[in-house]
């Protein structure tokens, strides 16, 4: 019996000791975000609830008369970003003119479409990214962004069981003017 018991216990150690050397474990100072965080779109700078979302692979973001046109001989998306700030309650709102990153195709539970790509600034915890995101109308929907895979990549793990790990803390001296937007309006409610 003492040598089962031993057995155990070493067949235990082994096991702790490889989990704590998996490259799969979250490393000391390596970031863990929860299936649901709060994010702030810089361009607006409005505190939203952001979905990271291990089911899609590009990113989205709510947005409102969408439509692309040519400048200079380049391709580009006029639209509009209408979020709600979590924080005070406010209807952020600018009208965005920005470089058309591609034209994807994407496919879910409402079927398929077509989707201009952007690249918009966030800030999830004290890290700004640039990240591509589809426009696409989400208004009825749960969550203004979701983060897919492609981004998700670049922050560290998802732990699904958890919610808002990571307070926003960038400092709202970065907010992007340069980000192709045209004026700060506030909308309904602030």
């Amino acid at each position: 019996m003492n040598r089962l018991a031993a057995l155990l216990v070493a067949t235990a150690l082994a096991a702790t000791n490889a989990l704590a050397n998996s490259p799969n474990r979250a490393s000391e100072g390596e970031r863990v975000y929860g299936w649901l965080e709060k994010a702030v779109v810089l361009p607006v700078g409005a505190t939203v609830d952001i979905k990271l979302d291990s089911g899609a692979w590009t990113s989205s973001m709510d947005a409102k008369d969408i439509e692309t046109f040519r400048q200079d001989g380049k391709q580009w998306v006029r639209f509009d970003l209408r979020l709600e700030d979590h924080v005070s309650g406010a209807v952020r709102h600018r009208e965005m003119r920005l470089p058309l990153e591609r034209i994807t195709r994407v496919r879910g539970a409402g079927g398929e479409d077509l989707r201009p790509v952007v690249t918009l600034p966030v800030c999830i915890g004290d890290r700004v990214f640039h990240e591509q995101f589809t426009l696409r109308d989400r208004e009825n929907m749960t969550y203004p962004v979701l983060l897919g895979r492609r981004t998700m990549k670049e922050l560290g793990l998802l732990d699904v069981t958890a919610t808002y790990l990571n307070k926003p803390a960038c400092p709202l001296a970065r907010l992007d003017r340069a980000a192709g937007g045209k004026g700060d309006k506030p909308g309904k409610g602030g």
